[in-house]
């Protein structure tokens, strides 16, 4: 027994075995270095599933052997749902990461490949972003017949410096500047005991820069004069509007306080901008309204019940007013059928929920509209915790601000409202601080718009993969 006790207490601590340099007898399987539910193999499997059409190779076969689409929009999706964007950082990922050396097979498409993969197909991200949603209505994990969405917008940095901007008054006093410094380096150039510049600069070189530094000022005072002009007969429209409304009004006898609508004009506002980097881009207030940031006002349409994002485009607007129409036009037909849909008051405009709710014949036909016509804060008071009776229902020839304001007084519509804050601000909030997408890679309003698609593909496979459509796929097979 002794003999026993000491052969214990002298055996001393047991470590496993780490040996790095035997090489494997047998290949691998590489599935097997990862979890059975992680969310790689639910990409693979999910995209394999997909009957995707879209993508853009080699048909002649010259060159080089091409990587496999199917594989390039799996790494795509799983990087992105990760918080993996640039290019380059991706093809550091295929030597890095274990998941993602699993999904390439071991193979490393360098950043070129990546980008201009990425850069090529936005028909198949949108292509995509449909059939996966339908795919989880077949599969039974989401359901998308007359469902409630709740739409907003975020704003995400543009690839743009915002010191890359010019206002339209700062354009004109510069031009006005550079004119007088070419007259003064030509009159510098014509006096024969003029002082002479410093050592590497000519007097021609000069002139140039500054004659071409006028041609890009003189491009943006162009193009903010012609978004003034667009913004003008959009706002005309909807000047007249609210003219006839009021003339209704009037006709009534209702009541009507105030001056008239103040008519828009085409002229631009001497603080309205232009950025050199990326011209489609826009300032906009970012936070709370209390700074500024080059950006694009960034859309998604999330259903309520599943919190899968099923519309998703990008505005270069730098508010909501005039979002709601073209949000329910991009949810495609084929994934859902909207009944109800829940925006705040920066969505809300007459025009935009008669658009909406109404035919071209101004009968009742679309989702019905909730909006918040004014901000409310969040503070309930006592009187607001008591039981109370819906209001009465406004009067024949009630305008739509009076309808709505009706509409979210009631007991179900404040029922109903209460879940778009729950619905897609954290949907938001995932996007940016889980996968930590803060900033668009590409320029431009067409490639943004392609970049926000993959993102959100990405984010619905992420929440596709936690209601469980990873067990629903390998039970079907």
């Amino acid at each position: 027994m002794r003999l026993l006790q000491s052969i214990v207490v002298t055996m001393g601590p047991r470590f496993k075995n780490l040996d790095r340099d035997t090489p494997l007898l047998l290949p691998p399987n590489l599935r097997d270095w990862l979890p059975a539910d992680h969310l790689v193999h639910f990409v693979l499997d999910a995209v394999e599933t997909l009957d995707l059409r879209g993508f853009r190779v080699n048909e002649r076969g010259s060159g080089d052997e091409q990587f496999p689409p199917s594989m390039m929009l799996a790494l795509l999706i799983y990087c992105y749902a990760t918080g993996t964007f640039s290019s380059r950082r991706i093809e550091q990922a295929t030597h890095d990461s274990v998941p993602v050396r699993v999904l390439t097979a071991d193979t490393h498409p360098d950043h070129d490949t990546i980008c201009t993969f990425r850069r090529q197909n936005q028909t198949l991200f949108a292509e995509c972003f449909v059939k996966v949603l339908q795919l989880a209505q077949e599969l039974k994990v989401a359901k998308f017949g007359q469902v409630t969405v709740a739409a907003d917008g975020t704003k995400v940095l543009a690839n743009a410096s915002k010191h890359s901007a010019v206002s339209y008054e700062r354009a004109g006093q510069m031009i006005e500047q550079l004119e007088l410094e070419v007259k003064q380096l030509l009159a510098k150039a014509e006096a024969a005991d003029a002082t002479p510049l410093e050592e590497g600069l000519k007097i021609p070189d000069e002139i140039v820069r500054r004659q071409q530094r006028q041609a890009q000022l003189a491009r943006a005072r162009a193009e903010i004069e012609a978004r003034a002009h667009a913004r003008y007969a959009a706002q005309l429209a909807e000047h007249q509007a609210r003219l006839a409304e009021r003339q209704a009004q009037q006709e009534r006898d209702d009541k009507v306080s105030g001056p008239g609508p103040k008519a828009p004009t085409p002229a631009p506002k001497p603080r309205d901008q232009y950025n050199f980097t990326d011209p489609e881009s826009r300032i906009m207030k970012a936070g709370n309204g209390e700074h500024f940031e080059q950006a694009y006002n960034a859309q998604a349409a999330v259903t309520v019940d599943s919190r899968l994002i099923v519309g998703a485009r990008v505005s270069s607007a730098p508010n909501d007013k005039e979002q709601l129409v073209p949000n329910l036009a991009a949810i495609p037909s084929a994934v859902t059928d909207v009944a109800a849909v829940l925006v705040d008051n920066g969505f809300f405009s007459e025009a935009a929920v008669r658009a909406v709710e109404q035919t071209a014949e101004g009968q009742p036909g679309g989702p019905m509209v909730y909006a918040a016509v004014e901000k409310t804060g969040h503070h309930r008071n006592v009187a607001d915790l008591e039981k109370q009776a819906d209001p009465a229902a406004p009067p024949a020839g009630a305008s739509a601000t009076e309808v709505m304001r009706h509409r979210l007084k009631t007991k179900a519509g404040r029922a109903l409202y209460k879940l778009r804050q729950q619905t897609v601000e954290p949907v938001f909030g995932i996007i940016k601080s889980v996968m930590g997408f803060r900033q668009f890679r590409l320029r431009g309003l067409e490639k943004v718009s392609l970049e926000w698609t993959l993102v959100c593909l990405s984010y619905n496979f992420r929440r596709l993969h936690r209601l469980g459509l990873s067990e629903k796929l390998a039970a079907a097979r």
